[in-house]
């Protein structure tokens, strides 16, 4: 990449957190009812679980994204807040649960993921096969997203996800090549590429979705490097998002984006051909999915 195609304050490093990453204390009717339901329900979420930012906003408009297959991670990345270990059995009834609680909040759009679950023989495929099945049952008007993990590269296990028919399938690379060791060391750059590459090929009207992490360390042209890596992979959307270290404990925060920068990075996503691009401090994988997939939905149906 040329140098001309970064911006001209990327290298001002600064690490104090800024203004435009300041969000309100989570607080509601809709927020209360939606952390009732999910403990009434034994259900957990990613909001909770990785210390989202912006759990307050999408309880509050009564959305959440569910974690299946458990709270515990058989991967240790080195980002993440979800708890690493020893996970339990996997528990048949929560398909149903998690239909019951979209169809409850009345979702138009939901978005499933998990812990990694490198102690199954397919991943917790089936458990995410059969989420899919129950919420077709009991929600039919809602489109559904999966946020999956690599699957340790099973292309069975892929399938079987897909066979299920989600409207869009979610795996994230989370950061540039060079920073997997220090940041998902169990983890495989070109696997992740796979998946969505694989998913394209075994299903090919499913939209596909990754997300990238700024401010772990990584420099402007890798960045673009990587859109150009997910754009080959035949990815339709992109998310790009401000880490924010959940501890001391974690990977620190080596710089904070302006949305100004921000907004560059959206850019050269649309020019690389994605359907759409979310770039923006406080864009997560599932932040504002709903819109998202409706208009990218929408931007396909006048194509034809």
């Amino acid at each position: 990449m040329h140098e001309d195609t970064q911006p001209a304050n990327h290298n001002q490093q600064s690490t104090r957190r800024p203004d435009w990453l300041k969000v309100r204390l989570p607080a509601g009717a809709n927020y209360t009812e939606v952390r009732h339901l999910l403990k009434r329900m034994s259900l957990h979420t990613v909001c909770e679980e990785a210390h989202c930012p912006n759990i307050g906003e999408c309880f509050e408009q009564r959305t959440a994204t569910f974690l299946i297959l458990g709270d515990v991670c058989t991967r240790n990345c080195h980002f993440c807040a979800v708890t690493p270990g020893r996970p339990t059995l996997t528990d048949p009834e929560e398909p149903g649960r998690v239909a019951n609680a979209v169809s409850e909040l009345g979702l138009r759009h939901v978005v499933i993921t998990s812990v990694t679950r490198d102690d199954l023989p397919d991943g917790g495929a089936a458990i995410f096969a059969a989420t899919v099945e129950e919420i077709r049952l009991r929600a039919p008007a809602c489109s559904i997203e999966l946020l999956i993990p690599d699957l340790q590269g099973s292309e069975a296990a892929l399938r079987t996800v897909l066979e299920s028919a989600p409207d869009i399938l979610n795996h994230n690379v989370e950061t540039v090549p060079r920073l997997y060791r220090a940041a998902r060391p169990q983890a495989i750059y070109e696997r992740s590429l796979a998946v969505l590459r694989r998913a394209k090929e075994l299903r090919p009207t499913t939209l596909t979705k990754s997300g990238l992490m700024v401010g772990l360390g990584e420099q402007w042209d890798e960045l673009l490097e990587t859109m150009v890596d997910l754009r080959a992979a035949q990815c339709d959307i992109l998310t790009l998002g401000q880490y924010l270290s959940p501890s001391r404990d974690h990977l620190p925060i080596q710089r904070y984006y302006t949305p100004e920068e921000f907004s560059q990075l959206r850019e050269k996503g649309e020019q690389l051909g994605f359907l759409l691009v979310e770039s923006g401090p406080l864009v997560r994988s599932s932040y504002h999915a709903a819109r998202a997939g409706e208009r990218v939905r929408d931007r396909e149906g006048g194509k034809r």
